[in-house]
């Protein structure tokens, strides 16, 4: 029986392990090549399996790198006496023709226009620019309501950013854009600027000339009164041009010369974290009211602020590298392990289903008798 496995090449040594010691060890024993059959079936596995494990790594990625978010309400510490506010608006009329106040609960009054700046220019350099929308409603003008949203890729961030997306903004440089070259005659005015306020209930008002205030000038012909504005910038603390808040690139238009417009906005202080670089800002929530009026009431854009007594902390924490690699390994794991036990299954499936198709179909030759009986 040894000559006959030694003629035909069943050598116990080709199976055995060879090479050093530690080679008898080895837990993952391999076949030759010619010990080892290539299925289609085995093919359509490995092909689907690649996608999925291609597919859940992306997932993995991704989900690693927006980290998890997580938000804390508390008592602001410590009492801050002065709170920066910065604006950039366009307002339909000429700058000699508006008065820029500021009024707190505290009793102050600021006199904003000589702080801000004023330059002359064209509402329909402004109005046509791209991303500029009504409070509330989109480009295309339809109100947005939120239903129907399905973006999962940000349901756990701030609109369509990320805390890490925030921190990065808010580290560029702090500069106020340019104000383009009037085409035509201006008919506009744009207001810009920061200004630091005491850090309490107040608002801030745009109106005409020669009303409101008594001591503000000469009165100004009502016909030249239109209040029609886009707000470019309005935030609350330190001036971060590339964060988005909710007044930014709006539009309101006024339908007659006594138009009174009137916004709400609840600020909350607010830290943004991401690992070891944070910025403190502010977020508000902003309500709008507008109205046409009668000529014994004022006129104008009117923003009244409250400071909230909260805190909002929202940080971004983001698992390490090598627990990032052992989810990625145990994703593979799985999908090769679930890819081995459905490759199995379906070949015993497919053995059973022919073994059936072969017992099945009638009598063969060994089981006919018509040749023997006469």
């Amino acid at each position: 029986m040894d000559g006959y496995e030694k003629q035909r090449g069943f050598d116990e040594d080709n199976f055995g392990a060879k090479g050093s010691i530690v080679s008898a060890f080895d837990a993952f024993p391999k076949s030759k090549p010619q010990y080892v059959t290539r299925t289609a079936g085995g093919g359509k596995w490995t092909v689907a399996m690649a996608f999925i494990s291609l597919v859940l790594l992306w997932s993995e990625g991704a989900r690693w790198w927006r980290g998890a978010e997580t938000q804390t309400f508390a008592v602001e510490q410590g009492v801050s006496h002065s709170m920066q506010i910065n604006l950039d608006t366009v307002v339909r009329m000429q700058c000699g023709d508006l008065h820029i106040n500021v009024q707190d609960a505290a009793g102050d009054r600021i006199l904003a226009g000589s702080l801000l700046h004023k330059d002359q220019t064209s509402w329909s350099q402004w109005v046509n620019s791209k991303g500029i929308h009504q409070l509330g409603r989109d480009n295309q003008g339809r109100v947005i309501t939120g239903a129907g949203w399905k973006n999962l890729a940000h349901e756990d961030g701030f609109g369509e950013e990320h805390v890490h997306d925030i921190v990065a903004a808010g580290k560029r440089t702090a500069r106020w854009a340019k104000t383009p070259r009037v085409k035509g005659p201006p008919d506009s005015c744009r207001i810009y600027g920061s200004l630091d306020l005491n850090k309490v209930q107040g608002d801030f008002h745009i109106t005409a000339r020669g009303h409101g205030y008594l001591e503000a000038g000469g009165h100004l012909d009502h016909s030249k009164f239109n209040f029609s504005h886009i707000v470019s910038e309005l935030s609350y603390g330190p001036f971060y041009p590339s964060l988005v808040n909710p007044l930014d690139r709006t539009v309101n238009a006024a339908k007659t010369n006594f138009h009174k417009f009137q916004y709400y906005l609840s600020v909350v202080p607010t830290v943004y974290s991401a690992g070891s670089r944070s910025i403190i800002t502010n977020q508000y929530a902003v309500t709008e009211q507008s109205k046409e009026i009668n000529e014994y009431a004022v006129p104008g854009i009117f923003v009244k602020y409250d400071i909230e007594p909260i805190l909002l902390a929202i940080d971004e924490s983001r698992a390490g590298i090598l627990a990032f690699l052992l989810r990625l390994i145990n994703v593979l794991s799985g999908v090769l392990v679930a890819g081995h036990w459905g490759f199995t299954l379906s070949e015993w499936a497919r053995e059973v289903m022919g073994k059936r198709r072969r017992t099945g179909g009638g009598e063969g030759v060994l089981g006919s008798k018509s040749g023997y009986d006469e």
